[in-house]
């Protein structure tokens, strides 16, 4: 234990000590901060794009990449030699999120400053990089509120202002624009169709409830929107 302890507080950056020990810590080190940046992907991570082989790849790719800086060390000669090696290699899957992107590159950052055996930087970048994740996670930092429902019914005739479904609206609704209203000439009914921000999806049936109480308005229909935009 003093030994690994003196191999990680005496690594200053200026030179890579390629002995079976130091490599040996260094991958572990990549397999355990690459599993720290991968499970806060993990817990983060919202919409429908979620892959299990990416997360899987962070892991792989922080290894990798402290794997490659073990083997140039400082061998200059070495360090172009895996750069041609590299640049044969085609990676077609294109990353369409840039969040992703942003976690790739954390990875290879990791990588490189465990195979260089700078281990306290790549140990306190890590925590420090979650910590940040996870406050922009929690708090919802940059998002705006977007609308999350779409209301339509019909109803035989004009509707104002001062009429009851604008009043219904204001106590269940943030906010409502009207998207259309569209006349039939075979019933004179108008379909009308809402945008809406609603204060708490829970109260969707009571709201239908209190506008199918409303005379003349009939086929109500909420449908709701998971916010995928901001994801």
């Amino acid at each position: 234990m003093e030994q690994l302890w003196d191999i990680f507080t005496s690594i200053n950056g200026t030179s890579v000590v390629a002995s079976p020990l130091n490599m040996l810590l260094s991958l572990l080190l990549a397999f355990v901060l690459g599993q720290v940046i991968a499970w806060g992907y993990y817990f983060t991570h919202t919409g429908l794009s979620y892959s299990r082989t990416f997360v899987q790849s962070l892991v792989v790719i922080t290894i990798v990449i402290a794997t490659i800086m073990n083997i140039i060390g400082n061998n200059i000669v070495t360090a172009f030699g895996l750069m041609g090696a590299l640049a044969i290699i085609r990676f077609r899957n294109v990353v369409k999120d840039t969040r992703d992107l942003v976690f790739i590159f954390c990875t290879l950052v990791i990588g490189m400053a465990v195979g260089t055996q700078r281990y306290f930087i790549a140990i306190a970048a890590t925590v420090f990089l979650i910590l940040v994740i996870f406050y922009l996670h929690v708090t919802h930092f940059g998002s705006r509120q977007p609308y999350n429902g779409f209301l339509r019914f019909d109803f035989p005739g004009n509707i104002d202002p001062s009429h009851p479904v604008m009043s219904i609206l204001k106590r269940f609704c943030h906010k409502y624009t009207l998207l259309s209203a569209n006349e039939s000439y075979d019933d004179d009914k108008v379909a009308y169709a809402y945008q809406l921000i609603v204060r708490n999806s829970k109260q969707n049936e009571r709201l239908i409830k209190e506008l199918e109480s409303i005379e003349g308005v009939e086929q109500i229909t909420i449908t709701m929107q998971e916010q995928l935009l901001e994801a």
